[in-house]
């Protein structure tokens, strides 16, 4: 069985996904049914073919094509063109969509084949939740949505247990999580005390991050240490003196060693689809205080493996319980087991397996 996965947004969450998605279909423990070839856009800052060539599984085909975020009617056709030329040659029984972008682009590209293809499409959070945009961008957004779904048919995957609820009100759907590779995280997990509580996040320094509500909460409580684990085109919000920005961590291993050195994840998002950093933290057994927005929400159980918030003068209380050591670490207990139990990437991929093979 031929699987193709299509995504532009190769960056982040996402590029973690697909590196464990190839990983997981290029290894040579599972069972060979299932040819799989990524075709990917390296147009995101921080991705490149070389990075993608030797961090991917060298079992799973990789194929290059400029695809570009925003609408652009030439570079689009373009892209569909060549997304049309790649299929035609590989010929698959499945095509996988992957963020918004890609799921226009890839339904047309496949409606040309003129064949029955299984088509699945995994939002990774869709467009019209975004928060930085016109409420009529994101009505146009939604348009579109249900409209290629209700033209082109497919079923929906949901990263998340509230985008399977609004997946469902849009088509055929099914919940598969995001998933992380809990043992290869737990190699850097080591018990540590901080003389002065740090509170940390992981990721780009974009809008999405929504950098300047850590700013803002980092200058309201200078007595605590923030660390920001990554770099990003808004870094210049990032002011207060309290607040330390790594800037790109290239290995790995060092960014799991820095990110278990915090004593608390702070996760500021704006918009979500099921965000893998959380988890990784999570593994990390560290709790985590997060915005109550849709991803949030569906990984952290408030005041069990840490809190939701609306406002930041809420913070002041969590902030409050979790400054006792020992409060944390059964935080960080139930956080990891809650790990175990639903966002087991293995697990997840072999239920996404059982899927293609239906």
């Amino acid at each position: 069985m031929k699987v193709v996965h299509i995504v532009e947004a190769l960056e982040g969450g996402v590029y973690t996904y697909f590196k464990d998605l190839s990983a997981f279909f290029g290894d040579e423990k599972n069972p060979k049914t299932i040819e799989t070839t990524i075709i990917y856009s390296s147009n995101r800052n921080g991705v490149s073919v070389e990075k993608v060539n030797s961090e991917f599984s060298k079992d799973v085909n990789l194929i290059n094509i400029n695809m570009v975020r925003e609408i652009s009617l030439l570079q689009d056709y373009s892209a569909i063109i060549k997304l049309y030329r790649e299929l035609k040659k590989i010929n698959p029984d499945i095509i996988h969509l992957h963020s918004s972008k890609a799921g226009v682009l890839g339904r047309i590209a496949a409606f040309f084949l003129f064949k029955k293809v299984k088509i699945f499409y995994t939002p990774h959070g869709y467009a019209f939740l975004r928060t930085d945009i016109s409420k009529t961008t994101k009505k146009f957004y939604s348009v579109i949505e249900k409209s290629f779904q209700r033209i082109f048919g497919g079923t929906i995957i949901a990263c998340g247990d509230t985008e399977f609820e609004i997946a469902k009100n849009i088509g055929s759907a099914k919940l598969i999580r995001n998933g992380v590779d809990i043992t290869d995280i737990r190699k850097h997990f080591f018990p540590h005390l901080n003389a002065k509580l740090t509170i940390g996040i992981l990721g780009r320094i974009t809008a999405a991050r929504n950098p300047q509500l850590f700013n803002d909460i980092a200058l309201r409580f200078p007595h605590f240490n923030f660390i920001w684990i990554g770099d990003g085109e808004l870094n210049h919000l990032i002011t207060a003196s309290n607040i330390k920005i790594t800037g790109w961590l290239l290995d790995k291993k060092v960014v799991f060693e820095t990110l278990n050195s915090i004593d608390i994840y702070l996760q500021t998002s704006l918009w979500e689809g099921l965000p893998i950093a959380v988890l990784e933290a999570m593994v990390l057994e560290k709790p985590v205080i997060a915005t109550n927005i849709i991803g949030n929400k569906d990984i952290i159980v408030p005041n069990k493996t840490g809190f939701l918030f609306d406002k930041i003068n809420e913070l002041e209380n969590y902030f409050e319980i979790l400054k006792d050591p020992k409060t944390r670490a059964v935080f960080g207990e139930n956080a990891l087991k809650r790990c175990y139990d639903l966002f087991d990437k293995n697990e997840n991929f072999k239920q996404l397996l059982a899927l293609y093979q239906e």
